[in-house]
């Protein structure tokens, strides 16, 4: 079996590769001792492709770089494909130049050419190679162009021992790292003899923990460096991070003629992301998209998959069926009203969610989402965050789980926590349905409902910021944000297809099976009492939780069971929430389930607590396959219980203010206690954001701002 692992920095098309020369026979699991995803895939019968996560450097800073280097390191593939964007070629080269010095073959894969030749800019391919001393093939991922030649090139350097190394460094530097080569020699593998050469002289603490050398070796090594660093006057990192640079920018003046013309996507960005229109427009395209998959197409689409699919078509004739036969009623409840009644209402919003996956999968495919992240650092830097931490929280438009995993990008450990602790905010797709609910409800179907629920998760976002970064667990500078901005390109069909298919995918299993037991266990506790009788839903056992329970959420205006409990299912699934809804207001054989639920909600609820209802169910905790992927990243449980616990007191808080004080607002409803309360409240949070910090003197921000 020959491994080829894939290599490059991020945003360089290593996914899109990856996925087509996979195509349907990938597989996820995870790197050795660390939770972050590794991806393999097979190509043909004994070729399997390894995509690595991106990275910009093997002298690493996230936990997603440590682990590429590691994987090269200790388990080295038969050859590597370094992913180069050729439209940002000289920052990609860097990492290029580390790759030549482990020893593995190398194959370059000059890809977004395509992009390169419409911007009207040249490369000499060949001399690129003659430069380089290793072979260099123009690809284009989006088109599928070069990348089976590059693969099949990569199989038969595979097959040939060793690989050249890059002349880079001065005689000097060169002389010095063949000094410590020597000395090193037979105390680490000898195949990557030059590379921790080159880590002891540039002194990279990553590289150099793995190994252990003789005291008296290391005495000898530190004087070299030393003496470099003497005579050239700077430090021995310094020195290796220049002649890189000074190597690419020699191989890039032979190799490359740039247009010195604007190109199309720069032009495009001069409105995107400009300082006062970037905002308006992000916020115009997010209601554009929500518009179409909850308010219009999507919402046509959901009504007939509810009204007629699972209304009529299954469960009318299913209940027809188990009449004519003579099924026992417990039997037919079960059935129609409990796993129909429920499954089908979270299954009955699949194309709502289907068409905003494939919407935000064009946004993300064709570039915009990249810059979306650069706004964002603009708004986030201001209240103790960057625009780092806002790409999870956008993959968490679509589930929390990979958006909590995508946190480890993040430097920071504080900032990585608060990252967390945020990042499930944002509405994920099992939500949708609570908000297509409340929308049809309560709001004519109004296409202003979902966004503005999405721009409230992003203003718990930034609340939250201003609040946590004041106190002593997240208090620090944020981590710098560098981010290459991918050029706009026209989006794969294939990879939008592929992108929405994976993400609703999920959605659609759960709905089989976690919702589907769920919905069983639900309908039994909601028609039997604690004896085992069948009861009507009021006398049954979730009707005396609910009762119990539902005190608390009183003040939130939603005190009565039904919805106390629907909460409570919701942190198993946050679809349970409408399903639950509808298996205790039985509906599961009604003609027109949907009709019937709508209905149910606008009798039980007013405008403001059901926006109330609707904000508590998207902020508090996530469900408990995000909480566990909270407890993987924070690495304890105390940690975890401080998510939860602050995920689940902002939401009641923010649900305590908009039932209080948007009552008598809106509604005209008469000044309470409760009224009060929610005054004192407000004025606490804005104490909270606005009050000074404590922690940050002025020898700790001078110990900072160096």
């Amino acid at each position: 079996m020959i491994k080829i692992a894939l290599a490059g920095n991020p945003n360089s098309g290593k996914t899109t590769i990856f996925n087509n020369l996979t195509g349907s026979s990938q597989y996820v699991g995870n790197w050795p001792g660390v939770t972050v995803e590794k991806k393999e895939g097979t190509y043909k019968k004994d070729i399997t492709i390894v995509d690595l996560p991106g990275a910009y450097s093997l002298s690493p800073y996230t936990l997603e770089e440590v682990v590429a280097r590691d994987y090269l390191i200790n388990d080295p593939p038969g050859a590597i494909i370094n992913i180069v964007d050729a439209t940002n070629i000289e920052r990609n080269l860097y990492l290029t130049t580390q790759l030549m010095e482990i020893g593995i073959p190398i194959i370059i894969a000059l890809n977004m050419y395509d992009i390169v030749n419409k911007n009207g800019d040249k490369i000499d391919v060949k001399k690129l190679e003659n430069s380089l001393g290793v072979k260099v093939f123009a690809t284009s991922a989006l088109k599928g162009q070069g990348l089976k030649e590059a693969v099949n090139k990569a199989v038969d350097v595979s097959k040939k021992p060793g690989a050249p190394i890059a002349k880079i460094f001065p005689e000097k530097i060169n002389g010095a790292i063949k000094q410590i080569s020597a000395l090193i020699k037979g105390h680490v593998p000898n195949k990557l003899n030059y590379w921790y050469a080159v880590k002891f002289f540039e002194r990279d603490q990553n590289a150099l923990s793995t190994i252990k050398l003789p005291n008296n070796i290391i005495e000898e090594i530190e004087p070299i460096i030393q003496k470099i660093e003497t005579e050239m006057d700077d430090t021995s990192e310094s020195l290796i991070t220049f002649e890189r640079y000074e190597y690419i920018e020699g191989i890039v003046k032979q190799s490359v003629v740039k247009n010195n013309n604007s190109t199309t996507s720069e032009k495009i960005d001069l409105v995107l992301t400009n300082r006062f229109l970037a905002l308006p427009i992000f916020a115009l395209i997010m209601w554009f998209v929500y518009f179409i998959s909850v308010s219009s197409i999507g919402a046509m689409a959901t009504d007939w998959a509810n009204e007629e699919l699972f209304g009529n078509i299954i469960g009318g004739n299913i209940s027809k069926f188990f009449i004519s036969a003579n099924v026992s009623p417990v039997l037919h409840s079960l059935v129609v009203d409990g796993l129909i009644g429920g499954v089908g209402s979270v299954l009955g919003f699949v194309p709502q969610i289907m068409i905003l996956f494939f919407l935000l999968s064009i946004l993300e495919d064709c570039g915009y989402m990249a810059r979306v992240a650069f706004i964002m650092d603009r708004v986030f830097r201001k209240f103790g965050l960057s625009g780092k931490s806002f790409i999870p929280m956008l993959i968490s438009s679509g589930c929390g789980v990979p958006g909590i995993m995508a946190s480890r990008t993040i430097e920071s450990e504080k900032d990585r926590r608060m990252t967390i602790i945020l990042t499930t905010f944002i509405p994920c797709g099992a939500k949708l349905p609570i908000i297509a609910l409340i929308a049809s409800s309560m709001f004519r179907g109004s296409s202003l409902v979902a966004p503005s629920m999405y721009f409230l998760g992003i203003g718990a976002v930034v609340l939250s910021g201003l609040i946590l970064k004041k106190t002593k667990a997240f208090q620090g500078n944020e981590s710098p944000f560098v981010m290459e901005l991918p050029q706009y390109h026209a989006p794969s069909i294939k990879n939008i297809l592929n992108h929405t298919w994976e993400r609703g995918k999920s959605f659609i299993i759960k709905a089989g099976t976690v919702i589907f037991i769920a919905c069983g266990f639900i309908w039994f506790l909601s028609n039997f009492n604690f004896s085992l009788e069948l009861v009507p839903p009021t006398e049954s056992i979730l009707s005396t939780i609910g009762t119990i329970i539902a005190p608390i959420f009183m003040p939130l205006g939603f005190g009565e069971w039904q919805p106390a409990v629907a909460s409570l299912t919701g942190l198993l699934a946050k679809e349970n929430v409408v399903s639950t809804l509808s298996i205790f207001y039985g509906l599961g054989e009604s003609a027109s389930a949907d009709a019937g639920l709508i209905a149910a909600i606008s009798s039980n609820f007013n405008i403001i607590s059901a926006v109330s209802f609707m904000s508590f169910n998207l902020l508090c905790a996530p469900c408990v396959a995000a909480i566990a992927a909270v407890k993987r990243e924070m690495g304890t449980w105390r940690w975890t219980f401080i998510a939860v616990g602050y995920q689940t007191l902002f939401a009641y808080c923010i649900s305590f203010l908009i039932n209080n004080l948007g009552g008598v607002i809106f509604l005209s409803a008469p000044i309470t206690v409760m009224t009060y309360i929610a005054l004192f409240m407000l004025g606490g949070i804005v104490w909270l954001t606005a009050r000074k910090d404590s922690y940050l003197d002025k020898k700790y921000r001078y110990k900072y701002t160096m």
